[in-house]
């Protein structure tokens, strides 16, 4: 399939702003600079780029505990997801929320989720309103190969195809549910086969080929929208840091050949490489596109060290809502 200069450097982007935001992240939490747990994106970014660019602004996503490369693939802005990361006011939840739970319904990210599976509920959900409301807006979850033993997905997989929903449900199978691998806790090798049993339609890609990502997601976007219903893809990925942080590359439950393997696959220099060869990006024009990147991710942090946290008087406000309005 023949793709578009535009698209091919949009997908850069996208790729490159989530790997400058997750490594300045990830130092910031192994320095104690930030609060809490950073769960990082790195090395899974070809699968929220290629889904998100297939997607309307006023689609809708659903995300997980490792969900900063979903609202930035999405369009978040990169400073209040910094704020948030260090619990300012300022920041894309007040402060509140940190990096695990970090939401902007604006550009229909409906939120990262600290509990394991609960995403898909809340994207089908959304699409049962698209629907109900005669629109033809999408919603996706996105969710990892040990979130597919959650009966969460299960049950929202069920009603999504015996409805019809619009929505996508992406599997970011890296192989790991936190410390243990896919064969560890699961009989099949494609967790797509699970979809079988729904009756949805189904697709294996590789996570590690933005295009390859980004074409399945735009026939999956397409299904839906035409009301054919939803469709599963699961993204064959890969976490090139431990569950939380980055310690490094010795990660004692994979080996260092494993890693290194898969990191001689990198999505985003992949594509880099065939950009050069097609003479659409130079190896030069790359590397400034990923400096200046870097440093809309250095800015952030110097302004969200200065920035204030959020007034105590702020506690409930966001937090429940009541006939008449928010509280």
């Amino acid at each position: 399939m023949t793709h578009e200069p535009d698209l091919l450097l949009d997908l850069h982007r996208r790729m490159r702003r989530i790997r400058a935001f997750e490594l300045e992240a990830g130092e910031l939490m192994e320095s104690g600079r930030v609060p809490g747990s950073v769960h990082l994106y790195v090395g899974q970014e070809a699968v929220a780029a290629g889904v998100c660019a297939a997607l309307r602004d006023d689609d809708q996503i659903t995300s997980t505990h490792r969900g900063h490369g979903h609202l930035l693939a999405k369009g978040g802005a990169v400073a209040p997801m910094v704020s948030e990361l260090f619990g300012r006011a300022d920041g894309a939840c007040g402060g509140k929320g940190g990096s695990m739970h970090i939401s902007d319904p604006s550009i229909g990210m409906l939120g990262a989720n600290g509990i394991v599976g609960a995403g898909p509920p809340i994207a089908i959900g959304a699409a049962f309103a698209n629907k109900y409301q005669g629109t033809d807006r999408v919603a996706v979850a996105f969710f990892g190969d040990g979130a597919t033993n959650e009966g969460t997905i299960h049950e929202a997989g069920n009603m999504a195809a015996l409805w019809k929903l619009p929505c996508l449900f992406v599997c970011e199978n890296n192989g790991y549910a936190e410390f243990t691998p896919q064969a560890a806790h699961q009989a099949i090798r494609d967790v797509a086969d699970m979809a079988k049993a729904w009756g949805m339609a189904a697709e294996v890609v590789d996570g590690m080929d933005v295009l390859a990502v980004y074409d399945a997601a735009s026939a999956a976007v397409a299904r839906a929208r035409a009301g054919e219903g939803p469709t599963f893809i699961e993204a064959k990925t890969y976490r090139y840091y431990d569950h939380v942080g980055m310690k490094g590359l010795r990660i004692p439950y994979r080996t260092d050949e494993e890693i290194e393997e898969w990191r001689r696959r990198d999505p985003i220099v992949a594509l880099e490489t065939s950009l050069a060869e097609q003479g659409i990006l130079s190896p030069d024009e790359a590397a400034a596109v990923e400096s200046r990147l870097r440093q809309e991710v250095l800015d952030a942090i110097s302004a969200a060290e200065q920035a204030s946290p959020p007034d105590a008087s702020a506690l409930l406000r966001d937090v429940y809502t009541v006939t008449g309005g928010t509280r």
